[in-house]
């Protein structure tokens, strides 16, 4: 495994990090999540990534039972809030009331006292910001977070934060989007907002939802099982690659990873970490073996001229600007 700062912080964190979105709490038994955690920490990841949301809080209480008699020092957990935990109006969004109840619901179902990295799971336009990184700074004050991070936010989002971070005198060091070969939304602004004031890119999606492995093949049945059938969430957003165009260009992409000696989830996985501002790339996994694979993706680097020949394959699909 190999280590990066997380931005300009004083953070280490293991390039591969380890996300349970989508399968633990859901996807997979128990037996399972954990053994797939466990295959994590013996290839050397450090860092665990999860949410209040996931699987409706099930992902957060699964990865604590998984974590608990591991070094605390020697992890870094990440959580986020933002989306519903429950029925009521404050049970949602980034109001002051919502954070600092699920802060310690958070903390009480991951089984420890702080986590290195808190969240922002979205941009919550409904409450005032300053509402938002108040109530942050009183999150990390109290000790209950050490950095303040965003996930899917835009540029101009990111830098009124951390404008009032500097104010508050809290840390907020990362930004959480989705990051691919094919999806590249965030080269444009994000990427540039963030050198300049010091955010790392911890990404999500890099292998695109299981697409960039190219087991969805042009004209053929959805394999049984996978993400693009499971309709508890997966299938939504595996669905805007699963067209002839971009699984045929995927499947160009082979002989590619090939010469370099990698599987195609390998070779995504490497990709993204190929930007300097990325700090993590963070994978999931339904098996132990699938973990075992993808991080042989840390420490590698791809020449130039692969780099190249992989834009020339995926220019015509490739995501630069999000419709939505």
């Amino acid at each position: 495994m190999e280590f990066r700062k997380l931005g300009r912080s004083g953070l280490t964190i293991s390039e591969i990090a380890y996300g349970n979105w989508l399968t633990h709490g859901s996807q997979v038994e128990e037996d399972a999540a954990l053994a797939c955690v466990r295959a994590a920490l013996d290839a050397g990841i450090t860092t665990f990534d999860t949410a209040d949301v996931y699987a409706q809080t099930r992902a957060e209480s699964v990865l604590g039972r998984a974590l608990k008699d591991e070094r605390r020092e020697g992890l870094e957990i990440f959580t986020k809030v933002f989306f519903p935990t429950g029925p009521g109006p404050n049970d949602r969004g980034l109001g002051r009331k919502h954070i600092m109840e699920s802060i310690d619901n958070s903390l009480r179902r991951l089984q420890t006292d702080y986590v290195d990295l808190y969240q922002a799971h979205r941009y919550d336009p409904s409450v005032p910001l300053e509402e938002t990184m108040e109530a942050f700074a009183d999150v990390v004050h109290s000790g209950k977070a050490h950095y303040i991070g965003v996930s899917e936010w835009t540029a101009d989002q990111i830098r009124s934060a951390h404008a009032l971070a500097r104010e508050l005198r809290i840390p907020l060091v990362s930004s959480q989007p989705q990051y691919s070969m094919l999806w590249r939304v965030i080269e444009d602004e994000v990427v540039p907002t963030c050198e300049e004031l010091g955010l790392g890119q911890i990404v999500w999606s890099p292998i695109a939802q299981g697409v960039l492995t190219g087991k969805y093949a042009p004209g053929a049945p959805l394999p049984a099982g996978s993400r693009a059938t499971d309709e508890k969430g997966g299938a939504t957003f595996v669905g805007r690659f699963l067209r002839d165009d971009v699984l045929e260009r995927v499947q160009q992409l082979k002989p590619l990873a090939e010469q370099a000696g990698l599987s195609l989830a390998q070779l995504a996985v490497a990709w993204v970490l190929q930007n300097s501002n990325v700090s993590a790339a963070i994978i999931g996994a339904s098996r132990p073996e699938q973990v075992t694979e993808n991080v042989k993706a840390a420490g590698v680097k791809l020449e130039a001229d692969l780099m190249q020949a992989i834009d020339t394959v995926l220019d015509p699909v490739v995501v630069v600007r999000d419709a939505a």
